[in-house]
């Protein structure tokens, strides 16, 4: 979206909210039956509109809000990785470890209820 200031075009500012979620964290679904650890943020939506399409209108999320990228395990076990609005998630730290093959490159241990990132990666 852009708004107009002395006949010039300039983009308008986006705001970013803080996420109530960090790395490491781990969380569910308040909606679907899958939980992870979340390995990424991004304050606002950042996938492609065919993908914010295929969610059902009735529970599309605002794309102005942080988006998480979680390493998943379902039912079923998973693995595989998510991409969650953060008004779909609720934490989930007492429910105890997530089993992902990716997990241990990217975090260095399990502490409790969150992991901690390896030092390579806190920079």
């Amino acid at each position: 979206m852009t708004y107009n200031i002395g006949g010039s075009v300039t983009p308008t500012p986006r705001v970013f909210r803080t996420g109530k979620f960090s790395v490491g964290q781990i969380v569910r679904h308040r909606l679907y039956s899958f939980r992870g650890v979340i390995f990424d943020v991004d304050p606002v939506f950042n996938n492609s509109e065919e993908w914010y399409q295929s969610i059902p209108a009735e529970r599309r999320p605002s794309k102005d809000q942080p988006f998480y990228h979680l390493l998943a395990q379902n039912a079923q076990g998973g693995p595989y990785e998510a991409y969650v609005s953060e008004q779909n998630l609720v934490a989930d730290g007492e429910n105890g470890a997530v089993k992902h093959p990716t997990i241990d490159e990217i975090f260095e241990r399990f502490a409790g209820d969150h992991y901690v990132l390896r030092a390579r990666r806190r920079q």
